[in-house]
């Protein structure tokens, strides 16, 4: 730390380490996804794109406020850490001088109450109903992001005595912040454990929190910039990609799927006595103008019409088929009714 930093702390405003989200390549694969997809899976992948863009949303709102903060820190967005086959998923990491925010960003539609217990409760209205519904507590989720960074940065302390000096200190330096991204949102947190309530807070509220945070601790020795990036740099060496690795969950389903509607295309058809034939050789049966007789498959309720096979071992035979084919394979003998 050089002299000048140390007693006139140069202010280096907030540097954005990390600004970009691995959603937003997450959400432009799972649109390309949707666009040929079909059915439930393209309900799910719709869904999908809606949760992450809502999501991404919200963190924009929180990149914003941090960005014209004016506070010496340095930020860190969309984070996916792993060590030793464990992950953390950190919407936004934040370094001040005296300390480290690990903030998870919840952009929720309807109201949040939370209970004595400390759980989190979401109230969705439907005209004149409300449905409660509970949710994950982010406060667990940000504890088991908590515990996953100190262990990567003790993995860069030397010796046990400093070791031990960290893992002491931890909880001072290192803080979880839930901000509720959503200015709608309405929390109703009067019965809710004090030490949850002080750490949920909206987006606007931020840049105060944090300042007030670090102007409280008068015992911490403050960093600077060149510190503050060495252990950003640290931590970034743990960072992998997350969010576009997932997406191909759904590019693997949707192969499946365009596998099995061809397989479903070219599969045989049973015809009446065991006589199969596929559905690429329907192209060779002539279907006749006019059926004999107006009859209703039994099956789907369509129009059974008069068809002639061409092919096989009972080429010239007409049998009665479904005008549905192939959605509907329904076939009977020609003679089955007379």
């Amino acid at each position: 730390m050089s002299i000048l930093d140390t007693f006139f702390h140069k202010h280096f405003g907030p540097i954005i380490l990390k600004e970009n989200s691995d959603a937003e390549e997450f959400i432009f694969r799972m649109k390309d996804l949707s666009a040929k997809a079909s059915g439930s899976l393209k309900g799910k992948i719709d869904a999908q794109i809606a949760a992450a863009e809502a999501g991404l949303a919200g963190e924009k709102q929180i990149l914003f406020h941090l960005k014209n903060s004016g506070i010496d820190m340095v930020v860190m967005h969309d984070l996916c850490l792993e060590r030793e086959g464990l992950f953390a998923q950190i919407d936004f990491l934040v370094m001040t001088r005296k300390h480290t925010f690990v903030i998870e960003c919840k952009n929720l539609y309807g109201n949040i109450e939370i209970d004595e217990k400390g759980n989190f409760i979401r109230h969705k209205g439907y005209g004149k109903f409300t449905r409660k519904e509970g949710m994950e507590s982010p406060v667990t989720q940000n504890e088991r992001h908590l515990n996953l960074l100190k262990n990567i940065r003790l993995d860069f302390k030397n010796g046990s005595i400093q070791k031990a000096r960290f893992d002491r200190k931890f909880s001072n330096f290192y803080r979880s912040l839930i901000v509720l991204a959503n200015p709608k949102t309405i929390v109703n947190d009067k019965h809710a454990p004090q030490e949850i309530r002080n750490i949920v807070i909206r987006a606007d509220q931020l840049a105060a929190h944090i300042k007030k945070t670090d102007a409280d601790d008068h015992d911490t020795y403050p960093s600077n910039e060149a510190e503050l990036r060495q252990i950003a740099e640290e931590i970034l060496s743990y960072n992998k990609k997350e969010k576009s690795d997932y997406a191909r969950k759904y590019e693997e389903l949707l192969t499946k799927e365009f596998s099995n509607a061809k397989a479903e295309k070219t599969a045989p058809t049973n015809f009446p006595h065991g006589e199969q034939i596929s559905n690429s050789e329907t192209a060779k049966i002539r279907t006749e103008d006019t059926p004999k007789n107006e009859r209703n498959c039994p099956r789907c309720g369509g129009k059974l019409v008069l068809r002639t096979a061409k092919k096989g071992a009972n080429a010239g035979n007409s049998f009665w088929g479904c005008s549905n084919f192939p959605k509907c394979r329904y076939v009977e003998a020609e003679d089955s009714n007379t």
